[in-house]
């Protein structure tokens, strides 16, 4: 018997099914996995998928801990620009140590399959959230927008470029934090700025410099955590168009709406943060990132003071032909 990971029910599944390979669960539908043993790590379920590997829920049966176990597509197992992109996310990820970016916690190779051990973080994805609600509400994108801005401001101090923030690339625990992940394309900030070979990123987030082919910096990615941010504050990507090539070519040439003309209920310090930070000019955006998360702090603390101010303004009361006292009503 096998517990379903969708209704939590206990289910029989086939004795002959393939490790790794999936049922329906006879109550919910959900897939069920049969589990698989990799050396100590017992793989349960299936939850996430990128384009380079599958991240499973597992149990550690040596430390007897819940961890996620990436593990990579067959098919990619002798490309070497994907193994690469492979090695270069355990290293760069084994060099960090801030809460807010995914613990890697072993790379490894068995049996001709290789993975990366890593945190548990299934609490959805910010991509997610977006798709689910379309948009979120401020105070929630300014807390995640802090933590990831402070979870960069850690890895530039390792010399690391993430270089591919997205919202499906901030994940979040069963307490909520976000978690930043995927380091796979990441480079050392101190390599030529002036170009890092392809141009690498998603192109609805991606910085004008690196359409460009100019100096890519962390004020790259500061943009990219912006442009995120704008999505799941508005809704919207920053630019919407019928082809790729038109959504970079606007990052370069469109003047950005600002979030608080998209969505009005969006305050103005809030507006304000993310359009400098993605700013076309660079040297026009914020010149680091304690200035961004000190733009979002300030954003943050208005909008708690306007949200208590308004809980608490009492209405004056209404009429009582009684005679009796008014009422307040909040």
């Amino acid at each position: 018997m096998v517990p379903c990971g969708g209704c939590g029910a206990k289910v029989f599944i086939p004795a002959d099914l393939e490790p790794l390979a999936t049922t329906p669960c006879s109550k919910c539908e959900e897939p069920i996995m049969m589990p698989m043993m990799l050396r100590q790590f017992n793989l349960l379920r299936p939850i996430a998928e990128g384009g380079m590997g599958i991240v499973y829920r597992a149990f550690d049966t040596t430390l007897e801990r819940e961890v996620a176990v990436k593990l990579m597509k067959d098919e990619f197992s002798e490309d070497k620009e994907v193994l690469e992109g492979f090695y270069r996310e355990a290293r760069a990820c084994a060099c960090l140590n801030h809460p807010n970016i995914i613990h890697i916690y072993t790379f490894d190779e068995w049996e001709n399959m290789r993975y990366l051990v890593m945190e548990v973080a299934d609490n959805g994805s910010l991509d997610g959230r977006i798709e689910a609600y379309k948009s979120l509400d401020e105070l929630s994108v300014l807390d995640a927008g802090i933590k990831v801005a402070s979870a960069l401001e850690s890895a530039l101090g390792k010399n690391l470029l993430h270089r591919d923030l997205k919202p499906a690339n901030i994940l979040f625990n069963q307490e909520n934090e976000p978690k930043l992940v995927d380091f796979g394309l990441a480079v050392n900030a101190d390599a030529d700025p002036n170009f890092h070979g392809a141009v690498w990123g998603t192109p609805y987030y991606i910085a004008p410099e690196k359409v460009n082919r100019e100096a890519e910096t962390f004020l790259s990615d500061m943009y990219s955590l912006a442009g995120t941010l704008y999505h799941a504050l508005t809704g919207h990507v920053p630019f919407e168009a019928p082809t790729i090539e038109e959504v970079v070519s606007a990052h370069v040439h469109t003047a950005l709406t600002p979030a608080n003309h998209v969505v009005q209920s969006i305050t103005q310090p809030t507006s304000d943060a993310i359009f400098r930070a993605m700013d076309k000019v660079p040297a026009q955006r914020f010149q680091s990132y304690g200035d961004f998360i000190m733009a979002m702090e300030s954003a943050r603390s208005q909008l708690l003071v306007n949200q208590m101010s308004s809980s608490a303004a009492p209405v004056a009361p209404a009429a009582n032909p009684g005679g009796g006292k008014g009422w307040w009503r909040r």
